[in-house]
C-alpha cells in the first residue's frame, strides 16, 4: 500500500484501524516508461487530480495502474493525463 495520496501528500500516520471501503468501478491499466518513487508519486498526483476519479495505485513492478472511478473511466483522458505526464498508457490489462 502506497503512502501517496492523489492529491501528492505523504500519510505515514499510524492507522487508525478502522478500514474504509472504496466504493466505485476499479480499472487496471498498463503503462510504460514507470521505474521508481517519482514515477509513481507523479502518476499518484497527475491522475488522481482527475474529477472523479477516488483512488490511483501505481504497481511498479507489474508496470500496471490501478484507477479507481466514481463512474466508468474515460480512458482516453486518461491517456492523454499519462503521456502528457512522460508515460505511456498502453491499454487495459486483461
Amino acid at each position: 500500500m502506497s503512502c501517496c495520496t492523489p492529491d501528492g501528500s505523504c500519510s505515514t500516520g499510524a492507522s487508525t484501524g478502522t478500514a474504509t471501503a472504496t466504493v466505485g468501478t476499479a480499472t487496471v491499466y498498463n503503462v510504460s516508461g514507470m521505474t521508481c518513487g517519482h514515477c509513481k508519486a507523479t502518476l499518484t498526483k497527475e491522475i488522481g487530480a482527475l474529477e472523479g476519479v477516488l483512488t490511483v495505485e501505481v504497481d511498479l513492478e507489474t508496470g500496471q495502474v490501478t484507477v479507481t472511478t466514481a463512474d466508468e473511466p474515460d480512458d482516453v483522458l486518461l491517456a492523454k493525463v499519462v503521456d502528457d505526464a512522460g508515460y505511456e498508457l498502453t491499454g487495459r490489462a486483461a
